[in-house]
C-alpha cells in the first residue's frame, strides 16, 4: 500500500480571494456575478486563458550590462545611451549580463515556492516576514480595484532579523544574499541614469536609504474566473526605480502610446522599470509608466520586486529648470498616495505635485 503523498495543496495555500471578489461583484453596479459559476470548471478556465492569449506579447528593450564593464568606451556609451534611451521612451527595460548569479535566483525562487506553499492560516497569522503577508485589496470598494495575488512585504532593514523568518531558516541566507545583490544592481543603474542627465553617479546614491528599501514576494493564485480579473491593479511604482525578477508565466502588461501591451517573459534576464520619484527628477526625461498584472486562469505566477526608495525626509526637485513639479519629500509623497486610495479608491501620484503654471 503506498504511503498517503504529503504536501500541502494549493487549496489550503491559497487566500479566500474567490469570496472576497464575490462580495464586491455582487456591490450595486457591479458586472453580473453569474460568472463565478465557472470557477474551477475546464470551460471557464480554457476561456479564460483564450481571451489572455489573445493580446499580442512584445519583447522589451533588452540591454547586455556587460557592456559597461567594456574596455571600449564606444561600448559603453551605447550601453548607457540604450539604458537611459528605454528609460525615456519605454519607462521599461530588461537586463542580462547583470551581475546576480543564476543559482541565487535560482534558490530565492524555490525558497519563495516553498513560502508561500505554507497554509493560508499560517501566513496569515503566523508574523511570518514582520508580519507583512497581505492578500487582495483591503481597501477595494469594487471588482476593478482588487488584486488576485498574495505578497510578502520585507523591509530590507528586516532581512537579517532571525524572527523574522520563523521556521524558514534557509530562507534567511537566499534573502540576505539577494537583497544586496539587487541593491547593487539598482545603485549601479540608478547612477548611469543620473549621470546621462549630466549628473554624478553618486547624486542619488548620496539619498537613497536601506531604511526604506525593500522586497515584494508575489504569488498570483490561478484565476478561472475571467479573463478581465487583475493579478495587481494598474498602477505606477512610488520610488525610483523597480527591479523584478519574475517566472515564465507571464501577465505584466504597461501602457505604450496609449495602449496596453503585454510583456513577453524572457527567463535570462531581469525587468527594470522607472518610478515616480525618478520621473520628477529628471523633470520628465525619464517616464514612470502605468502597469498591470493579469491573473492567470490555469497557472499560478511568481515574481520578486525591489524597490529603491530615498530616506523619507529626501527632497525630490527636479535636476534642471524649468521645473514641472514642485520639491516634495518621499514621506509627503507617500502620505498623499495613501490619502488618495483611502478617499477616492486609487492613488493620483505625481499629478498632485505639478506646478501652476501662469497663463
Amino acid at each position: 500500500m503506498e504511503a498517503p503523498l504529503v504536501r500541502r495543496t494549493m487549496t489550503n495555500s491559497n487566500p479566500p480571494l474567490l469570496q472576497n471578489y464575490g462580495v464586491l461583484l455582487r456591490q450595486p453596479g457591479e458586472t453580473s456575478v453569474s460568472q463565478l459559476g465557472d470557477c474551477g470548471n475546464d470551460s471557464g478556465a480554457a476561456a479564460a486563458a483564450t481571451a489572455a492569449a489573445a493580446m499580442e506579447e512584445c519583447q522589451l528593450p533588452l540591454i547586455d550590462l556587460e557592456g559597461l564593464r567594456s574596455e571600449s568606451e564606444e561600448e559603453r556609451l551605447a550601453c548607457t545611451s540604450a539604458i537611459a534611451r528605454s528609460s525615456s521612451e519605454w519607462g521599461f527595460f530588461q537586463v542580462v549580463n547583470h551581475g546576480i548569479r543564476p543559482e541565487l535566483l535560482s534558490e530565492m525562487r524555490s525558497e519563495q515556492v516553498k513560502l508561500f506553499e505554507t497554509s493560508f492560516e499560517r501566513k496569515a497569522a503566523c508574523q511570518l516576514m514582520n508580519n507583512s503577508y497581505r492578500w487582495g485589496n483591503p481597501t477595494a470598494t469594487c471588482a476593478k480595484e482588487f488584486s488576485w495575488s498574495e505578497a510578502f512585504h520585507i523591509p530590507l532593514t528586516k532581512v537579517s532579523e532571525e524572527a523574522c523568518y520563523g521556521e524558514f531558516c534557509s530562507l534567511r541566507e537566499v534573502v540576505q544574499e539577494f537583497a544586496k545583490a539587487m541593491s547593487n544592481l539598482a545603485r549601479l543603474l540608478a547612477g548611469v541614469l543620473a549621470e546621462c542627465l549630466g549628473h554624478h553617479k553618486g547624486d542619488l546614491d548620496e539619498i537613497c536609504d536601506e531604511s526604506t528599501c525593500f522586497l515584494r514576494l508575489n504569488r498570483y493564485p490561478p484565476c478561472p474566473v475571467s479573463p478581465e480579473v487583475f493579478g495587481l491593479v494598474p498602477h505606477t511604482d512610488s520610488d525610483f526605480l523597480t527591479i523584478l525578477y519574475q517566472d515564465e508565466v507571464g501577465g505584466l502588461q504597461l501602457m505604450k502610446d496609449s495602449k496596453w501591451i503585454a510583456v513577453k517573459p524572457n527567463k535570462d534576464a531581469l525587468i527594470v522599470n522607472i518610478g515616480d520619484l525618478f520621473q520628477a527628477w529628471s523633470n520628465n526625461e525619464y517616464k514612470s509608466v502605468e502597469h498591470k498584472v493579469m491573473a492567470n486562469a490555469i497557472k499560478e505566477r511568481y515574481s520578486i520586486a525591489y524597490f529603491l526608495c530615498p530616506s523619507y525626509d529626501a527632497f525630490i526637485g527636479s535636476c534642471s529648470e524649468p521645473a514641472i513639479y514642485r520639491k516634495f519629500t518621499f514621506g509627503e509623497y507617500r502620505q498623499q498616495v495613501q490619502e488618495d486610495v483611502k478617499k477616492i479608491g486609487h492613488k493620483v501620484g505625481l499629478p498632485r505635485f505639478l506646478l501652476q503654471t501662469t497663463p
